[in-house]
């Protein structure tokens, strides 16, 4: 089995791990690296769970092999913000109540963190297709859209 030596950047850490080329990211991070935040669902890639930033773009996780991440920045929810000093999205989660079981809500919440970098005074429509790949059993999505709409229309403007 063919080890690799990958080196990347973890929630702004430098990180440098040995796993077998057929490893997915997810299960670096999890496994190896103790990113419980990072959560396995679907384990195809269609649930958005298991989301993570790669240079900034959501990917899913379990279909990345983590190899790919050698010489790139990964940031899971803790690189976001923590419990000492939440990221304004993670408050309006809260404040919104879009967080209920919350098993969804890293990858959800990194995903609108990428789209409102883009779009900050996004429409209700244009936040649903953003966040179409991550799915929720519990909202029913109305309090996640809130929680993201409010979360854009105080953001900072973009310079």
């Amino acid at each position: 089995m063919t080890e690799l030596r990958i080196v990347f950047t973890l929630n702004g850490e430098r990180r440098e791990i040995q796993a077998p080329a057929h490893r997915t990211l997810l299960h670096v991070l999890r496994d190896d690296l103790g990113a419980v935040e990072v959560k396995e669902g679907c384990g195809e890639g269609v649930c958005g769970t298991c989301t993570v930033l790669l240079d900034g773009e959501p990917v899913s996780s379990c279909l990345v092999l983590a190899g790919r991440a050698a010489g790139r920045d990964i940031m899971t929810l803790r690189g976001l913000g923590d419990g000492d000093a939440p990221h304004p999205l993670q408050e309006a989660f809260v404040t919104h109540g879009a967080a209920q079981c919350g098993f969804c809500t890293p990858g959800m919440i990194l995903t609108a963190y990428a789209f409102l970098q883009e779009n900050p005074q996004a429409s209700r429509s244009e936040i649903r297709r953003a966040i179409a790949g991550n799915l929720c059993r519990c909202t029913g999505y109305t309090k996640i859209v809130d929680a993201i709409a409010a979360a854009g229309r105080e953001a900072p403007p973009r310079g």
